[in-house]
């Protein structure tokens, strides 16, 4: 592994000048090494936050002021809306779309989700990249692996790097990937003057999953599809969401009752929250985003378990569950 430097401060040069480094506020050698291995998996400039709501709302405050309105991805990870909600009273406004298809004309950021979570549609990248504003696809869920958003005209790739990057729920850190060195340049001026900055620890173990993000990412985007598949055909699901990539995909069950008999009946499965560790975990999103999500809503999150030990534990569950009729295809 790569060293770990947990300095804040370092001394001047021998004429009392400072060199690459010299407050940690300003820049650190563990956390510019992470920015770098990142910026070269996303094709640009990587700068690190200290969780993925930071770096949303970096983001915004740095390229937005008071008045402007961003195009927000409708069904997208209900957290950045909450986001954007506590920025409104900054002046900030927020309109959601479908991400499927063009964003609205008179807004001055657009913010997309590839996949969205929990509904998992894609988004439109080459409508979104015709558009005049700023594009901002969070691709969290997707990875480098399966999308680098840079090459498909967008001017900033977000993730919430606890999630997949990281990979071993055991850091919490958010990153944004600057399509132009000058863009960059800003962002990392408005990160040191409010200090909305990375600590050296998590970023040496975002070094340590990097390593292993490509395969552990196909490993889960594999073990998914099989899982999609078998649900699909499960009587107690009345609806599979999984866009073919990655290991984030929702289903529904019958109602709030069943969502909570299933969530709460496996045993490999973690009932837990979050997603992208190498162990699976699955949650009701009703607890959380209310009557934005159906009753019956389960997200799953696909470890690196086997996939017929995990599809047991579901089915398992799922025996429970009563059978679901509405949305069931013919």
């Amino acid at each position: 592994m790569e060293p770990l430097d947990r300095s804040t401060i370092w001394p001047y040069d021998e004429r009392g000048e400072p060199g690459e480094f010299y407050y940690s506020r300003y820049g650190n050698p563990t956390v510019a090494e992470a920015e770098r291995r990142l910026g070269e998996l996303d094709g640009g400039t990587a700068l690190l936050y200290p969780s993925g709501s930071g770096a949303t709302t970096a983001l915004a405050l740095a390229l937005l002021k008071p008045g402007d309105t961003i195009a927000l991805a409708a069904g997208c990870y209900f957290g950045t809306g909450v986001t954007f909600q506590t920025l409104e009273r900054w002046g900030l406004r927020y309109v959601e779309f479908d991400q499927t298809g063009r964003p609205p004309a008179d807004v001055q950021l657009v913010w997309l989700e590839a996949p969205s979570n929990p509904f998992l549609t894609m988004p439109d990248l080459e409508a979104a990249a015709a558009h005049p504003a700023a594009v901002v696809v969070d691709s969290t869920a997707a990875t480098p692996v399966h999308l680098r958003p840079l090459e498909h005209g967008a001017d900033f790739a977000l993730h919430s790097a606890t999630k997949y990057l990281a990979g071993h729920d055991d850091v919490l850190l958010g990153a944004v990937v600057c399509r132009t060195q000058e863009a960059a340049d800003e962002l990392r001026a408005f990160r040191t003057r409010t200090g909305i900055v990375a600590a050296a620890d998590p970023a040496w173990l975002l070094l340590r999953g990097l390593k292993t993000l490509e395969v552990r990412v196909l490993r889960q985007t594999a073990t998914a599809s099989v899982i999609a598949e078998r649900l699909a055909e499960h009587p107690a699901v009345s609806t599979v969401r999984y866009p073919g990539l990655g290991g984030l995909l929702s289903f529904d069950v019958a109602d709030g009752d069943a969502a909570r008999s299933v969530e709460t009946s496996t045993r490999v499965i973690v009932n837990a929250t979050s997603l992208g560790g190498v162990t699976s975990v699955m949650e009701s999103r009703r607890r959380w985003e209310g009557e934005r999500v159906p009753p019956g809503l389960l997200r799953l999150s696909v470890g690196l378990e086997e996939p017929e030990v995990l599809w047991h534990d579901l089915a398992t569950a799922l025996e429970r569950a009563p059978v679901a009729t509405v949305g069931r295809p013919a």
